[in-house]
């Protein structure tokens, strides 16, 4: 399924323990410690030194950590390790939940289709509702998470009536080319690279069941003390998605260097319904009240054990 490249390049990021920094307190700017994913313009921006030139000029340097999910960049975002990070939709609930210090400082829409449920080409799941009693593969507290309760509610199933398997991108991906998994609840590019092998068939996509919101956080104490900072890199991070969605063929190029997935496959993910790089803004109300719906949901599931106020950590950049 996954070919030696693309499993080194793509699935085999570097565990966030072994690359997190130590942790520093809030400080005037020298330095900006970044968490990113192999997806969306935050690679782009890496491999062009976009952010590098733009805070050059404040005396600022960057650092890159690399993540396979969500959970633990996020996590250490919230314990002063990283600065800045961009996540999916779920991760920011657990780390409020778990008292982190992170703000929500941007936001972006990703493609209608980030998502896919995926099974075997040979599977007996031929519906949704033969989820039942099988074994359903996600990272817990990832976008999947809310991806995969989307999938179940809409063919009329609860959690209890699957085996919920936690596993990261990687083992997932292992487990599902052995079978030891029944299905997968994954995002792109992991999504496009499985989709494309012909062992494997798509059951549904997350467009119609979610809105693809993901989100950009600062550490609360870094971006107090350092609003101009996050302002730039907000600011500078929509002109290089801009310019990417304005050059597809070029940008298909380059991410597939990065990432050591395919250009057929990178231009897939690129290319799905609603795609944008360029939709990165500051965190609108549109986002705070489907944020707030989410968190919300997963608390009447018993999964988030405290109700959450999103607008206690919503970034207002004139207040700081």
């Amino acid at each position: 399924m996954f070919t030696r490249r693309q499993t080194l390049g793509l699935l085999t990021a570097s565990a966030a323990t072994a690359i997190l920094p130590s942790i520093r307190p809030a400080r005037a700017a020298t330095t900006l410690r970044i968490g990113w994913q192999k997806f969306g313009v935050l690679p782009l921006a890496k491999a062009s030194g976009a952010l590098e030139k733009r805070l050059s000029a404040k005396g600022v340097s960057v650092e890159w950590n690399e993540f396979t999910s969500g959970p633990p960049l996020l996590e250490a975002v919230g314990a002063g390790a990283l600065d800045f990070g961009v996540s999916g939709d779920v991760p920011p609930l657990f780390a409020q939940a778990a008292g982190g210090d992170l703000l929500y400082v941007g936001a972006y829409r990703g493609p209608a289709a980030f998502h896919g449920l995926l099974v075997q080409k040979d599977s007996p799941i031929q519906t949704l509702q033969d989820l039942k009693g099988k074994k359903l593969a996600y990272k817990r507290g990832s976008s999947a998470h809310n991806f995969a309760l989307k999938v179940l509610a809409k063919a009329g199933l609860s959690r209890s009536d699957i085996s919920e398997i936690d596993l990261p991108p990687p083992d997932a991906g292992a487990a599902f080319k052995t079978g030891s998994i029944d299905a997968w609840a994954i995002w792109d590019p992991f999504f496009a690279v499985a989709e494309a092998d012909p062992q494997t068939r798509l059951l549904t996509t997350s467009e119609g069941l979610l809105d693809n919101w993901g989100y950009f956080l600062g550490n609360g104490a870094y971006t107090g003390a350092n609003p101009e900072v996050i302002a730039e890199v907000i600011d500078e991070l929509a002109k290089v998605g801009a310019a990417a969605q304005a050059d597809l063929d070029g940008t298909v190029k380059a991410l597939s260097e990065i990432t050591g997935v395919p250009e057929t496959i990178t231009r897939v993910t690129l290319t799905r319904s609603q795609a944008d790089l360029g939709k990165i803004s500051l965190f609108p109300d549109q986002a705070l009240t489907y944020q707030q719906g989410l968190a919300d949901d997963f608390h009447a599931h018993g999964i988030v054990p405290k109700k959450l106020k999103i607008s206690d950590i919503v970034w207002h950049p004139k207040a700081s």
